[in-house]
This record gives C-alpha cells, structure tokens and sequence, in this order.
C-alpha cells in the first residue's frame, strides 16, 4: 500500500470516532411532559418555561436536539388518562409529569419509560416510589407537599383570623385521590394547634358554592385550599365565593395571590420545575431513574394580599408582612 493511501485509511479510521460523536450530537431526544393545568394558565406557562430555559442552559434545544410533546389535562380525569396513554404509545425517552393523577395513571401505563414527576404529595405514602432515597422502578422526582408546611399554613391562617376554630380542607376526590391519607395527617397537625378539622370534598362548581355557604354558617370558620389539579383549574370561582361568604382561605401557590386570594404559602413550584430539569438531562444522558433520590422542596415563599385581607375586615399581623416574599397592596 501506497503511503499516501495509508496515511487516507488512518486519517479516516482516526476520523471515525469524532463522527459519531458529531451525529449523536445532532440526534434529535425526544420527551413527553404531562402538565395538570390548563394551556391558558398563565401559571403553568411560567412552570414550563422555567423547565425549558433550565434546559437550553444544560445544552438542549428544541428545534435542535430536543423535541418536547406535550399534554395539557387541565384537571380532567378523562383527559388524564387518554393523553398517558398518548404519550406512553409514542414511546418517548422519558416523561416529564406535573401532579398525582397523572403519576399515578402514567405508572400504570409504562414500566420501561422513565418517568419524572414535579409537584407531587408524598409519593411514599401513595404508593409511587419505594423511598425517598430509592425510588426504584422507573419513577422518580420533586415532591412538593411537607406536612410541616400544612402546620404552618394553619398556624398564619390563626394569626390573621384569630377567631379560627375549625378548618375546613378543600379538595376534589377524583382529581386528590390520596385525600384519606392527607386528611389524617392534616387532623394531626390541627389538633396540635387546637384546632377542628373537616373535609370538604367538591366535584363541580356548584358543591364550591355550596361549601362556602355551610362553612359560611359556621362562625370561626376558615379553609384550606389543597393543591388539587381541580381546585387549581376552578381557582378563580373559590376565590370568588371565599370573598363572597367572607371565609378566610389559604392556598399553596404564591401567584393567585395576585388574582385575589388571601394568603398562600408553599413550595415555589418554578422552581421545582426548574430543578426537575436537571433530571430529564441526567436521564437523556444515561442515568437510571432508579438511582435518582426524590428530591423535596428547597425554597418556599408566603404571599399576602392585604385587599383580601381588608375585604374580610381582618388585620395581617406586621410579624407575617415582615416575612413575606410579597405583599399585594
């Protein structure tokens, strides 16, 4: 063999390595992401966002080597399942979840798809991963809910309405499947603060106006908004009929504090988002899910709305406004 030939088969042979990298480079990774809202919400647009900005940071673009897939189910059980079942046919490399139902329905749906679930209560209790430190299967994530916060949440709701005995929490059935199980740590958490604690389960806009007009009659009474895919797509009714009834509320997400809630204090669900892509970008690249920790929350906020507040003919203590990541004026 000619040197020159030989030198061309080397180089080539040499060049075939870099190659491949190149045009795995450019292979497009597809996912799906299963969000619990509405594409109207404004909120959840902001959650999505935060997702995709976190991931061009670690280097995956749509249009380039990412393609997303993505279902909106705002809160609707039948939805659910039909748009898991989608996305579980299209066989992506793993799946983004927002939310216990659709989890729940995707667990079912697939044992080989990775699954990453963002805002989800208590996945241990309910059943979706085996522990914390080891999620094991396919499935892992971000849990949102701690109970300590639900302590909290009551705890402010008494420092603003004083005259608080009971508290109702409201929650949908069908969409908060896990209820039972959160109403009897919620019972234990409002005993240490003297308080009676109910629920207040409602499947339609009519059972909202109906539970604001029993909880009405009952003097001293305020609620718990629980962050349920239904309660947060019918927010906007709750809050009207909370403002209606005069029945002070608290919620778990900072931003419908602008649309007039109370009080809300939670984990910052941007934030999980964010954080959930540092996941899908350890999966893409080869982990298991199995071998990810669920990960809680790390930054939690309390909004004010001292209209709401007014409204209501109730004072927020100077002590809560002092630790406030926002006031509404």
């Amino acid at each position: 063999m000619r040197r020159r030939d030989f030198l061309g088969v080397v180089g080539g042979a040499a060049a075939w390595p870099f190659m491949a990298r190149a045009q795995q480079a450019k292979r497009v990774r597809r996912i799906g992401v299963l969000l619990a809202v509405s594409e109207r919400d404004v909120f959840g647009q902001e959650r999505l966002a935060a997702l995709r900005q976190e991931l061009k940071g670690l280097g995956w673009s749509e249009g380039q080597n990412l393609e997303i897939d993505l279902r909106w189910t705002a809160g609707d059980p039948a939805l659910v399942r039909d748009y898991a079942a989608e996305l579980v046919a299209r066989n992506p490399e793993l799946i983004v979840s927002q939310g216990t139902p659709n989890t729940a329905t995707l667990k079912k749906a697939t044992q080989s798809i990775p699954i990453i679930f963002a805002v989800v209560n208590d996945p241990v209790a309910q059943g979706i991963v085996d522990s914390m430190a080891h999620p094991g299967g396919n499935i892992t994530g971000f849990s949102f809910l701690e109970y300590s916060m639900v302590g909290k949440s009551f705890d402010m709701l008494k420092q603003i309405s004083p005259r608080t005995a009971r508290i109702g929490v409201m929650f949908n059935p069908e969409t908060y499947p896990y209820y039972g199980i959160h109403l009897r740590s919620f019972e234990t958490v409002a005993r240490t603060l003297s308080l009676e604690m109910t629920g207040a389960p409602v499947r339609s806009p009519s059972d909202i106006e109906e539970t604001f007009a029993k909880l009405a009659q009952q003097p001293g009474t305020a609620l718990l908004v629980t962050p349920d895919p239904y309660t947060v797509v019918h927010r906007r009714t709750i809050i009207e009929a909370a403002a209606r009834t005069r029945v002070p509320a608290s919620w778990s997400f900072r931003q419908y504090i602008r649309e007039g809630a109370l009080i809300s204090y939670g984990a910052d669900t941007t934030d999980i988002f964010r954080r959930s892509a540092v996941y899908v970008d350890r999966i893409l690249k080869g982990a298991k899910p199995a071998d990810l920790p669920v990960q809680a929350p790390n930054k939690y906020e309390l909004a004010i709305n001292l209209k709401a507040a007014a409204a209501l003919g109730l004072t927020v203590p100077s002590s809560l406004l002092a630790i406030a990541d926002e006031v509404i004026e």
